[in-house]
C-alpha cells in the first residue's frame, strides 16, 4: 500500500502559518489538504489542544476549523469527547460527482464553441505536467496537477466560483479518489482522458467535448463496490 494510505492518527507539522492573515482559514486548508490526500485517514483523532500546539495558534482558530470541516462532512465532532476525520460517505461522493458532472459538461460544451490557442497550450501544458507525474507515481502532485487543469477549464469559462462551490462539496469523492488512483493504469487513464478533453475542445466540437468529459467522470464511482472492499476502513 502506497505511504500516503497508511493510517495516519496526526497532523504532520504544517508549513508556517502567515500572522498577517486569519489563521483559521489557513488551519482549514492545511487540514482539508492532508484529509483530501488521507494523510490523515479516516478515524485519525484530531485533537484541539495537539493541533493548536502545532500550527503555533489558539484553539479558537483551530476550532472554527475543524466545524468547517465538519460542515463539509470531513470531520465528525463528539462535544466533550472527540473530533475525529470521517469515513468516505459514498451518497455524498455521488452527490458530489453529480454536481460536478452537470457543471464540467457545459464548461467543455462552452471552451469548445470559441477555443483560443493559449487555452488550449495551458491545457496541454498541464496535461504534459500530469503525464510526467504519472510515470513517476507522484500521486500527490499528480492530484494538485489535476486540480490545476480542471480549474483553468473553469476560469477559461468564466465560472472561477463554481470551481471553488464544486470543491468545497468533493471532498468525499476526492478521498474517493486518491484510493483508486494508485491503481494499475489508473492515473495514465486519467491522462488519456485529459488529452481527449482537449483535442475536443481543440477541435470546436461542443458535444464532443461532453462526450468526454462525462467519459473521465465516470471511472471511480463504478469501481466503489471494489474500493469498498479493499478499504472496508476507509468506506462507509
Amino acid at each position: 500500500m502506497p505511504a500516503p494510505l497508511r493510517a495516519a492518527t496526526h497532523a504532520r507539522k504544517p508549513r508556517s502559518i502567515d500572522p498577517k492573515r486569519q489563521a483559521a482559514p489557513q488551519v482549514f486548508d492545511r487540514l482539508r489538504e492532508q484529509i483530501v490526500g488521507l494523510e490523515l485517514a479516516p478515524g485519525a483523532v484530531l485533537a484541539r489542544n495537539e493541533l493548536a500546539d502545532l500550527f503555533g495558534v489558539s484553539q479558537t482558530p483551530v476550532r472554527d476549523a475543524l466545524i468547517k470541516l465538519s460542515e463539509e462532512g470531513l470531520v465528525d465532532i463528539f462535544p466533550q469527547h472527540a473530533t475525529v476525520v470521517s469515513r468516505i460517505d459514498i451518497a455524498q461522493a455521488q452527490q458530489a460527482h453529480f454536481l460536478r458532472r452537470a457543471i464540467e459538461l457545459e464548461v467543455a460544451a462552452t471552451l469548445a464553441v470559441q477555443p483560443t490557442d493559449l487555452l488550449v497550450a495551458q491545457l496541454r501544458a498541464q496535461v504534459d505536467i500530469q503525464a510526467a507525474l504519472a510515470s513517476g507515481e507522484d500521486y500527490g502532485r499528480f492530484i494538485e496537477a489535476d486540480r490545476e487543469f480542471h480549474r483553468l477549464m473553469y476560469v477559461a469559462a468564466g465560472v472561477p466560483d463554481l470551481f471553488d462551490l464544486v470543491r468545497r462539496r468533493s471532498g468525499h469523492v476526492d478521498r474517493l479518489r486518491r484510493l483508486h488512483l494508485p491503481t494499475a493504469g489508473k492515473a495514465k487513464a486519467v491522462v488519456r482522458d485529459h488529452r481527449r478533453i482537449v483535442d475536443a475542445i481543440a477541435a470546436g466540437d461542443p458535444e464532443q467535448a461532453r462526450q468526454r468529459v462525462s467519459e473521465h467522470l465516470s471511472g471511480t464511482l463504478g469501481q466503489v463496490d471494489q474500493i469498498r472492499a479493499k478499504y472496508p476502513d476507509h468506506v462507509v
